[in-house]
């Protein structure tokens, strides 16, 4: 049985900034996923991915934004590719909602560079939006998109080149804790290893029982739309990044034409394309044009929307990363560093505590 310092499942996102992180370290790593990374059976794929720092969420995101925004930059650097596309970013919806208060929270504790823009304002500066009177935006001018497929291959490729072993098309089929370390059957045999890391993504909960029946898997449509004319082409291409929060609680997001139409999905919620078309037709006119295609990925969600960043309860050796609740890829850059802090017994450098697996377990 080949052993390794450490063995990491699931290369998508989480799985291969592990895998790159820490053969950076100069430890002997063996990845494995049952596909070959980027492909279209996660959370990783479908041409960007929205990265912002005023952090609607929760404002202990914020600092792990800070790092994932440099980190990504150091990794373009080191992969001599463009990873990330600065566009700024807009978030729109009610001062009594969600996300713009949510955002203004994150902004002012961290003095974030932000701006509010009144409705009047938001037509005046970015006329492609139709909103509400009660609707106001926050303007990040830091936020973006980043390349998903792009940042994979960055990690993986990187990974290889440190010296780790990466073994594609070998699904796992059970893994086990000794007193020599730990083993990881596949389809195609058994490795060893001093510490295992699971960043499985979808296949969580199969693969750690305590959360299988507490992570739900939901397939999330998002849609590619023409402009509606040749005179709006320049317009959408134009467009920042935004999300918005309708009234009835409902969130869209949406990114610039990058040369297949605009990009735009719905953030949770059952929804179809003719469900977003009509957002499309409320919102953003302009890029109610031709579907020229549309797809689905993957969200596996906790019941509280944040994630899983911890040790097993049980297994001090089995560190348990990537239940990102549809918002995790922005942040891959830093997991990578804090999941190989933690194999290494080096304390990470942020505020963990909100991602321990004792919540759910």
């Amino acid at each position: 049985m080949n052993k390794f310092d450490v063995v990491v499942v699931g290369l998508g996102a989480m799985g291969s900034a592990a895998v790159y992180a820490l053969a950076a370290r100069g430890l002997r790593v063996l990845g494995l996923d049952r596909y070959q990374p980027p492909h279209r059976h996660g959370s990783h794929h479908g041409e960007s991915r929205i990265i912002r720092k005023a952090y609607y969420e929760h404002p202990a995101y914020v600092p792990l934004l800070e790092r994932a925004f440099a980190a990504w930059r150091e990794l373009e650097e080191h992969a001599h590719a463009t990873l990330l596309r600065r566009t700024g970013g807009l978030m729109i919806g009610a001062t009594t909602g969600e996300l713009v208060p949510g955002v203004l929270a994150s902004a002012r504790a961290h003095r974030l560079a932000h701006e509010v823009l009144s409705r009047d304002a938001l037509a005046s500066r970015h006329p492609q939006f139709r909103v509400d009177r009660s609707m106001i935006a926050v303007w990040e001018e830091d936020a973006g998109i980043l390349y998903p497929e792009a940042c994979i291959r960055a990690f993986l490729e990187g990974a290889r080149a440190a010296g780790a072993e990466l073994r594609y098309g070998d699904a796992v089929q059970e893994w086990t804790c000794g007193p020599e370390g730990v083993r990881v059957s596949t389809a195609q045999g058994a490795y060893g290893g001093g510490a295992l890391v699971l960043t499985a993504g979808a296949g969580m909960g199969d693969l750690v029982s305590e959360l299988h029946a507490r992570l739900t898997v939901e397939q999330q449509v998002f849609a590619h739309f023409a402009p509606e004319s040749e005179q709006a082409a320049p317009e959408m291409r134009r467009l920042p990044i935004f999300c918005v929060e309708e009234p009835d609680g409902a969130f869209y997001y949406g990114f610039p034409d990058l040369g297949n139409g605009c990009k735009i999905g719905r953030h949770h919620g059952d929804a179809d394309v003719a469900d977003i078309r009509s957002f499309i037709e409320r919102r953003l006119p302009q890029a109610n044009g031709a579907l020229k295609a549309n797809d689905v990925c993957l969200y596996t969600s906790t019941p509280d929307f944040h994630f899983v960043i911890d040790r097993h309860p049980r297994h001090a050796e089995v560190v348990v990363a990537s239940v990102c609740s549809g918002h995790g890829f922005k942040f891959a850059a830093v997991m990578g560093e804090i999941i190989a802090d933690l194999v290494q017994g080096t304390r990470p450098a942020f505020d963990l505590s909100m991602f321990r697996m004792a919540r759910l377990v």
